[in-house]
């Protein structure tokens, strides 16, 4: 049987989470370095916390809800006094001075999301990629079997045998140079961002999916 990797689309990161350390809720400490994040989308602004926090208004502490842009890890952060940071916005939460964010508080699964950020997820992660075409695009370049009978490409939404190999033959004459140019060239693929994104939104959402391309 032939296989190969199902290699992951990241960049370098630098998030430092140290609860998320401490608790080693990762297992291994070299995969706590592979959750790191730079930079992260905001997903919804809680002035006042959560809304299951009884605690009187004047000790509650506002959080944002938050996806990195590099390795899509959903986080909860606390943002700095007087700071308020609007849906979508691209916050720094890297090593040094921060802006906006104090601090990270811990990693989130999808299903503790607020009602907001969960709407909001699909959205926001389209954005990321649209934002970041070239890092996107090679997703189909690089694309490879996973078995003999399973190929990578077979794992997008709306992404069947027939198109597959289209993306394929095409992809002969040479690599994709954007999504508007995988667009012109294979006849029957539309918005290869969306594609992308909603098999980001899969891996995130469910965490038991079989195989994963970009949340390792």
């Amino acid at each position: 049987m032939i296989e190969a990797e199902v290699i992951p689309i990241c960049g370098e990161t630098g998030m430092r989470d140290r609860r998320y350390e401490r608790t080693g809720r990762v297992g291994r400490g070299t995969e706590v370095e592979k959750k790191r994040e730079t930079y992260a989308r905001v997903l919804d602004y809680l002035p006042y916390g959560h809304h299951e926090d009884t605690r009187p208004v004047y000790q509650k502490k506002p959080l944002v809800h938050a996806i990195g842009e590099s390795k899509f890890v959903l986080m909860e952060l606390s943002p700095k006094k007087d700071k308020v940071p609007v849906l979508y916005e691209k916050v720094y939460i890297g090593e040094g001075e921060r802006d906006v964010i104090d601090h990270v508080v811990k990693k989130l699964r999808y299903d503790e999301l607020s009602p907001t950020a969960a709407v909001e997820l699909a959205y926001v992660i389209e954005e990321i990629v649209k934002g970041d075409e070239q890092r996107f695009i090679m997703v189909f370049n690089n694309a490879k079997p996973i078995t003999t009978r399973l190929h990578t490409l077979d794992l997008f939404p709306g992404i069947g045998k027939k198109l597959m190999w289209a993306i394929l033959e095409e992809r002969k004459k040479g690599f994709f140079s954007g999504f508007k140019d995988i667009q012109e060239r294979v006849k029957g693929l539309h918005h290869p961002e969306k594609i992308i994104a909603k098999r980001i939104e899969e891996e995130i959402v469910d965490e038991n999916i079989k195989y994963r391309i970009f949340i390792s």
